[in-house]
Protein backbone atom coordinates (compact mmCIF):
# COMPACT_ATOMS: atom_id res chain seq x y z
CA UNK A 1 0.00 0.00 0.00
CA UNK A 2 3.14 2.19 1.06
CA UNK A 3 4.27 1.68 -2.32
CA UNK A 4 1.14 2.08 -4.04
CA UNK A 5 0.81 5.68 -2.60
CA UNK A 6 4.56 6.44 -3.73
CA UNK A 7 3.90 5.77 -7.03
CA UNK A 8 1.01 7.92 -7.13
CA UNK A 9 2.68 10.60 -5.23
CA UNK A 10 5.73 10.67 -8.12
CA UNK A 11 3.34 10.33 -10.81
CA UNK A 12 1.62 13.55 -9.10
CA UNK A 13 4.87 15.40 -9.03
CA UNK A 14 5.80 14.07 -12.73
CA UNK A 15 2.41 15.29 -13.64
CA UNK A 16 2.66 18.46 -12.15
CA UNK A 17 6.39 19.03 -13.14
CA UNK A 18 5.30 18.43 -16.85
CA UNK A 19 2.63 20.89 -16.37
CA UNK A 20 4.64 23.30 -15.09
CA UNK A 21 7.35 22.94 -17.74
CA UNK A 22 4.92 23.57 -20.40
CA UNK A 23 3.27 26.50 -18.95
CA UNK A 24 6.86 28.25 -18.87
CA UNK A 25 7.68 27.15 -22.44
CA UNK A 26 3.83 28.59 -23.57
CA UNK A 27 4.42 32.09 -21.50
CA UNK A 28 7.84 31.86 -23.06
CA UNK A 29 6.83 31.46 -26.22
CA UNK A 30 4.52 34.48 -25.66
CA UNK A 31 7.06 36.70 -24.62
CA UNK A 32 9.13 36.34 -27.35
CA UNK A 33 5.91 36.74 -30.22
CA UNK A 34 5.23 39.89 -27.77
CA UNK A 35 8.39 41.70 -27.82
CA UNK A 36 10.57 40.00 -30.82
CA UNK A 37 10.61 42.33 -34.15
CA UNK A 38 8.37 40.99 -36.73
CA UNK A 39 10.26 39.97 -39.64
CA UNK A 40 9.92 41.26 -42.66
CA UNK A 41 8.86 45.03 -41.85
CA UNK A 42 11.53 47.38 -44.56
CA UNK A 43 11.99 50.80 -43.70
CA UNK A 44 9.82 53.44 -44.81
CA UNK A 45 6.58 50.85 -44.54
CA UNK A 46 3.41 51.81 -42.74
CA UNK A 47 0.05 50.08 -41.91
CA UNK A 48 -3.20 51.60 -42.79
CA UNK A 49 -6.22 51.03 -40.32
CA UNK A 50 -9.35 51.62 -41.60
CA UNK A 51 -12.40 52.25 -39.37
CA UNK A 52 -14.01 49.43 -38.42
CA UNK A 53 -11.40 47.23 -38.83
CA UNK A 54 -10.42 44.11 -36.17
CA UNK A 55 -7.68 42.87 -34.82
CA UNK A 56 -7.91 39.83 -36.99
CA UNK A 57 -8.49 41.99 -40.16
CA UNK A 58 -5.53 44.02 -39.10
CA UNK A 59 -3.49 41.06 -38.43
CA UNK A 60 -4.58 39.87 -41.82
CA UNK A 61 -3.43 42.88 -43.76
CA UNK A 62 0.14 42.91 -41.74
CA UNK A 63 0.25 39.09 -43.21
CA UNK A 64 -0.67 40.69 -46.76
CA UNK A 65 2.07 43.21 -46.74
CA UNK A 66 4.72 39.89 -46.28
CA UNK A 67 4.95 40.40 -42.79
CA UNK A 68 5.45 37.03 -40.32
CA UNK A 69 3.09 38.20 -37.79
CA UNK A 70 2.69 35.15 -36.00
CA UNK A 71 -0.87 33.36 -34.92
CA UNK A 72 -4.34 34.84 -34.42
CA UNK A 73 -4.14 33.36 -30.56
CA UNK A 74 -0.73 34.97 -29.67
CA UNK A 75 -2.51 38.57 -30.85
CA UNK A 76 -5.44 38.32 -28.93
CA UNK A 77 -3.56 37.55 -25.94
CA UNK A 78 -1.67 40.51 -25.76
CA UNK A 79 -4.76 42.42 -26.99
CA UNK A 80 -6.40 41.69 -23.86
CA UNK A 81 -2.98 41.94 -21.78
CA UNK A 82 -2.30 45.87 -23.30
CA UNK A 83 -6.33 46.31 -23.17
CA UNK A 84 -6.25 46.71 -26.61
CA UNK A 85 -8.31 44.44 -28.33
CA UNK A 86 -11.71 47.17 -28.91
CA UNK A 87 -9.50 50.14 -28.97
CA UNK A 88 -7.58 50.24 -32.22
CA UNK A 89 -7.69 53.41 -33.58
CA UNK A 90 -7.65 54.19 -37.27
CA UNK A 91 -5.11 55.80 -38.98
CA UNK A 92 -1.74 55.17 -40.80
CA UNK A 93 1.20 53.92 -38.34
CA UNK A 94 4.48 53.44 -39.41
CA UNK A 95 5.99 50.13 -39.21
CA UNK A 96 9.90 50.25 -38.35
CA UNK A 97 12.72 47.47 -38.39
CA UNK A 98 12.86 46.05 -34.70
CA UNK A 99 8.98 47.01 -34.07
CA UNK A 100 7.37 44.26 -31.76
CA UNK A 101 3.83 43.37 -31.63
CA UNK A 102 3.63 44.73 -28.41
CA UNK A 103 5.14 48.31 -29.76
CA UNK A 104 2.47 48.26 -32.69
CA UNK A 105 -0.34 47.38 -30.80
CA UNK A 106 -0.09 50.20 -28.21
CA UNK A 107 0.75 52.66 -31.12
CA UNK A 108 -2.60 51.49 -32.52
CA UNK A 109 -4.38 52.07 -29.29
CA UNK A 110 -3.04 55.08 -28.48
CA UNK A 111 -3.48 56.89 -31.91
CA UNK A 112 -0.06 57.19 -32.55
CA UNK A 113 -0.63 57.66 -36.07
CA UNK A 114 2.09 58.93 -38.85
CA UNK A 115 1.37 62.80 -39.03
CA UNK A 116 2.16 64.37 -42.44
CA UNK A 117 3.22 67.92 -43.08
CA UNK A 118 2.28 70.54 -46.10
CA UNK A 119 4.00 73.47 -45.76
CA UNK A 120 2.14 76.96 -47.05
CA UNK A 121 5.28 79.47 -47.73
CA UNK A 122 5.02 83.02 -47.17
CA UNK A 123 5.09 85.05 -50.43
CA UNK A 124 3.09 82.07 -52.67
CA UNK A 125 -0.13 83.31 -54.68
CA UNK A 126 -3.37 81.37 -54.95
CA UNK A 127 -1.67 79.51 -57.89
CA UNK A 128 1.67 77.92 -56.45
CA UNK A 129 -0.30 77.53 -53.44
CA UNK A 130 -3.25 75.34 -55.66
CA UNK A 131 -0.37 73.52 -57.24
CA UNK A 132 1.92 72.41 -54.05
CA UNK A 133 -1.30 70.99 -52.71
CA UNK A 134 -1.95 68.88 -56.29
CA UNK A 135 1.40 67.52 -55.37
CA UNK A 136 0.96 66.65 -51.59
CA UNK A 137 1.03 63.07 -51.09
CA UNK A 138 -1.03 61.37 -49.23
CA UNK A 139 -3.44 64.17 -49.08
CA UNK A 140 -6.30 63.57 -50.63
CA UNK A 141 -7.50 65.31 -54.00
CA UNK A 142 -10.75 67.12 -54.25
CA UNK A 143 -9.85 70.20 -55.81
CA UNK A 144 -8.58 69.20 -59.23
CA UNK A 145 -11.48 70.49 -61.28
CA UNK A 146 -12.84 73.25 -58.90
CA UNK A 147 -12.07 76.71 -60.30
CA UNK A 148 -11.01 79.54 -57.25
CA UNK A 149 -14.51 80.83 -56.84
CA UNK A 150 -16.57 77.45 -56.52
CA UNK A 151 -13.17 76.70 -53.93
CA UNK A 152 -14.24 79.87 -51.38
CA UNK A 153 -17.79 78.78 -51.76
CA UNK A 154 -17.10 75.81 -50.54
CA UNK A 155 -15.10 77.03 -47.96
CA UNK A 156 -18.19 78.66 -46.79
CA UNK A 157 -16.72 82.57 -48.23
CA UNK A 158 -18.63 82.60 -51.58
CA UNK A 159 -17.47 85.98 -53.23
CA UNK A 160 -14.10 86.28 -50.90
CA UNK A 161 -10.91 86.73 -53.44
CA UNK A 162 -9.17 83.32 -52.80
CA UNK A 163 -5.60 85.45 -52.78
CA UNK A 164 -3.87 85.84 -49.45
CA UNK A 165 -6.77 84.07 -47.35
CA UNK A 166 -4.46 81.38 -46.09
CA UNK A 167 -2.16 81.86 -43.42
CA UNK A 168 1.60 80.18 -44.29
CA UNK A 169 2.41 77.78 -41.68
CA UNK A 170 3.42 73.80 -41.83
CA UNK A 171 0.49 72.00 -41.09
CA UNK A 172 0.33 68.19 -40.15
CA UNK A 173 -2.94 65.80 -41.31
CA UNK A 174 -3.39 62.27 -41.42
CA UNK A 175 -4.00 59.83 -44.08
CA UNK A 176 -7.63 60.48 -45.25
CA UNK A 177 -7.74 63.90 -44.99
CA UNK A 178 -8.50 66.19 -48.11
CA UNK A 179 -6.92 69.31 -49.65
CA UNK A 180 -10.02 70.87 -48.55
CA UNK A 181 -9.53 70.03 -45.00
CA UNK A 182 -6.14 71.72 -44.58
CA UNK A 183 -7.15 74.96 -46.86
CA UNK A 184 -10.21 75.16 -44.60
CA UNK A 185 -7.97 75.43 -41.28
CA UNK A 186 -5.37 77.38 -43.61
CA UNK A 187 -8.22 79.98 -44.44
CA UNK A 188 -9.51 79.94 -40.82
CA UNK A 189 -5.65 80.52 -39.21
CA UNK A 190 -5.67 83.99 -41.38
CA UNK A 191 -9.03 84.73 -40.00
CA UNK A 192 -7.58 84.68 -36.55
CA UNK A 193 -4.41 86.36 -36.95
CA UNK A 194 -5.80 89.06 -39.31
CA UNK A 195 -8.14 90.10 -36.24
CA UNK A 196 -5.58 89.78 -33.73
CA UNK A 197 -3.18 91.79 -35.74
CA UNK A 198 -5.68 94.63 -36.22
CA UNK A 199 -6.95 94.12 -33.07
CA UNK A 200 -3.73 95.64 -31.93
CA UNK A 201 -3.01 97.95 -34.79
CA UNK A 202 -1.36 101.87 -34.11
CA UNK A 203 -4.07 105.02 -34.17
CA UNK A 204 -4.97 107.03 -37.52
CA UNK A 205 -4.01 104.28 -39.98
CA UNK A 206 -4.65 105.42 -43.38
CA UNK A 207 -6.50 102.05 -43.95
CA UNK A 208 -10.28 101.33 -43.87
CA UNK A 209 -10.66 97.94 -41.74
CA UNK A 210 -8.56 94.35 -41.73
CA UNK A 211 -9.21 93.96 -45.23
CA UNK A 212 -6.87 96.66 -46.37
CA UNK A 213 -4.92 95.78 -43.86
CA UNK A 214 -4.34 92.00 -45.22
CA UNK A 215 -4.02 94.00 -48.69
CA UNK A 216 -1.16 95.99 -47.62
CA UNK A 217 0.64 92.81 -45.31
CA UNK A 218 1.02 91.20 -49.07
CA UNK A 219 2.61 93.74 -50.34
CA UNK A 220 5.40 94.05 -47.11
CA UNK A 221 5.21 90.22 -47.43
CA UNK A 222 6.58 90.36 -51.12
CA UNK A 223 8.59 93.70 -50.35
CA UNK A 224 11.19 92.00 -48.19
CA UNK A 225 12.42 88.39 -46.20
CA UNK A 226 13.93 90.63 -43.49
CA UNK A 227 11.65 90.20 -40.28
CA UNK A 228 12.57 93.84 -38.63
CA UNK A 229 12.18 95.94 -42.47
CA UNK A 230 8.77 95.12 -42.40
CA UNK A 231 7.57 97.59 -40.32
CA UNK A 232 9.80 99.71 -42.08
CA UNK A 233 8.41 98.90 -45.86
CA UNK A 234 4.96 99.48 -43.98
CA UNK A 235 5.40 102.81 -42.65
CA UNK A 236 6.57 103.53 -46.31
CA UNK A 237 3.32 102.51 -47.95
CA UNK A 238 1.59 104.32 -44.90
CA UNK A 239 2.93 107.55 -45.42
CA UNK A 240 2.59 107.50 -48.51
CA UNK A 241 -1.05 106.66 -48.41
CA UNK A 242 -1.45 109.44 -46.01
CA UNK A 243 -0.05 112.10 -48.49
CA UNK A 244 -2.09 110.40 -51.48
CA UNK A 245 0.75 109.45 -53.40
CA UNK A 246 1.01 106.37 -55.34
CA UNK A 247 2.61 103.44 -54.25
CA UNK A 248 4.81 102.38 -57.05
CA UNK A 249 5.63 98.53 -55.55
CA UNK A 250 6.86 96.49 -58.46
CA UNK A 251 5.48 93.15 -56.73
CA UNK A 252 2.00 94.52 -57.57
CA UNK A 253 2.66 95.00 -61.35
CA UNK A 254 4.16 91.66 -61.46
CA UNK A 255 0.96 89.90 -60.22
CA UNK A 256 -1.32 92.06 -62.84
CA UNK A 257 0.95 90.91 -65.17
CA UNK A 258 0.03 87.35 -64.47
CA UNK A 259 1.85 84.41 -66.43
CA UNK A 260 3.34 87.05 -68.61
CA UNK A 261 5.94 88.36 -66.20
CA UNK A 262 9.37 86.17 -67.25
CA UNK A 263 11.45 87.22 -64.00
CA UNK A 264 12.00 90.50 -65.33
CA UNK A 265 9.87 93.81 -65.08
CA UNK A 266 10.43 96.17 -67.94
CA UNK A 267 9.60 99.64 -68.17
CA UNK A 268 6.59 98.96 -70.71
CA UNK A 269 4.93 96.97 -67.97
CA UNK A 270 5.26 99.85 -65.48
CA UNK A 271 3.06 101.59 -68.39
CA UNK A 272 0.71 99.18 -68.15
CA UNK A 273 -2.79 99.53 -67.12
CA UNK A 274 -4.09 96.72 -64.93
CA UNK A 275 -6.15 96.53 -61.42
CA UNK A 276 -3.18 95.52 -59.68
CA UNK A 277 -0.16 98.48 -61.33
CA UNK A 278 0.24 100.88 -58.37
CA UNK A 279 2.32 103.22 -60.56
CA UNK A 280 -0.81 103.98 -62.28
CA UNK A 281 -3.52 103.72 -60.17
CA UNK A 282 -3.54 105.20 -56.62
CA UNK A 283 -4.24 103.43 -52.90
CA UNK A 284 -4.30 99.76 -52.88
CA UNK A 285 -4.17 97.42 -55.11
CA UNK A 286 -8.36 95.66 -55.17
CA UNK A 287 -6.87 92.37 -53.47
CA UNK A 288 -4.10 91.03 -51.83
CA UNK A 289 -1.42 90.08 -53.91
CA UNK A 290 0.37 86.80 -52.03
CA UNK A 291 -0.35 84.60 -49.09
CA UNK A 292 1.26 87.00 -46.01
CA UNK A 293 3.00 85.71 -43.30
CA UNK A 294 2.16 86.35 -39.40
CA UNK A 295 5.14 88.87 -39.09
CA UNK A 296 3.97 90.89 -42.30
CA UNK A 297 0.29 90.68 -41.05
CA UNK A 298 1.26 92.19 -37.72
CA UNK A 299 3.50 94.59 -39.36
CA UNK A 300 1.21 96.57 -41.74
CA UNK A 301 -1.22 97.75 -38.88
CA UNK A 302 1.32 98.68 -36.61
CA UNK A 303 3.93 100.74 -38.98
CA UNK A 304 7.11 102.14 -38.58
CA UNK A 305 9.61 104.45 -40.35
CA UNK A 306 7.41 107.88 -39.50
CA UNK A 307 9.48 110.19 -42.05
CA UNK A 308 10.47 107.48 -45.00
CA UNK A 309 8.83 107.63 -47.71
CA UNK A 310 11.52 105.73 -50.48
CA UNK A 311 13.77 102.09 -49.50
CA UNK A 312 15.57 100.71 -52.79
CA UNK A 313 17.52 97.30 -52.36
CA UNK A 314 21.18 97.59 -50.54
CA UNK A 315 22.79 95.77 -53.65
CA UNK A 316 25.02 93.96 -51.59
CA UNK A 317 22.87 90.33 -52.00
CA UNK A 318 21.67 91.13 -48.10
CA UNK A 319 18.09 92.01 -49.14
CA UNK A 320 18.35 94.22 -47.37
CA UNK A 321 17.17 98.11 -47.66
CA UNK A 322 18.20 101.60 -47.56
CA UNK A 323 15.28 104.22 -46.56
CA UNK A 324 15.17 107.49 -47.21
CA UNK A 325 12.76 110.20 -46.90
CA UNK A 326 13.68 112.33 -49.67
CA UNK A 327 13.77 111.48 -53.06
CA UNK A 328 17.33 113.42 -53.47
CA UNK A 329 18.27 111.00 -50.69
CA UNK A 330 16.51 107.71 -52.85
CA UNK A 331 18.57 108.89 -56.14
CA UNK A 332 21.86 108.95 -53.90
CA UNK A 333 20.78 105.52 -52.47
CA UNK A 334 19.84 104.03 -56.29
CA UNK A 335 22.78 105.13 -57.84
CA UNK A 336 24.77 103.52 -55.06
CA UNK A 337 22.96 100.32 -55.52
CA UNK A 338 23.39 100.19 -59.10
CA UNK A 339 27.28 100.53 -58.10
CA UNK A 340 27.19 97.33 -56.18
CA UNK A 341 25.01 95.39 -58.08
CA UNK A 342 27.96 96.16 -61.34
CA UNK A 343 30.52 95.10 -58.78
CA UNK A 344 29.28 92.25 -58.21
CA UNK A 345 27.67 91.29 -61.36
CA UNK A 346 29.22 93.12 -63.97
CA UNK A 347 27.70 95.82 -66.65
CA UNK A 348 23.99 94.89 -67.14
Amino acid sequence: MKALRRIVLILFVLTALAAGAAGWWAWSGYQRFAHAPLEGIESGDSLVVERGDTLRRVVGRLRAQGIDAGRDLEWRLLARQLDAGDRIQAGEYALEPGMSPARLLEHMRDGRVVRHRFTIVEGWNIRELRAALGRAAPLVQTLESVDDAALMALLGREGVHPEGRFLPETYTYDRGDSDLDLLRRAADDLDRALAAAWQSRAEELPLDGPEEALVLASIVEKETGIAEERPLIAGVFTRRLRLGMRLQTDPTVIYGMGAEFDGNIRRRDLATDTPYNTYIHAGLPPTPIAMAGVAALRAAPRPEAPDALFFVAVGDGSGRHVFSPTLEGHNAAVREYVRRYRERHGPR
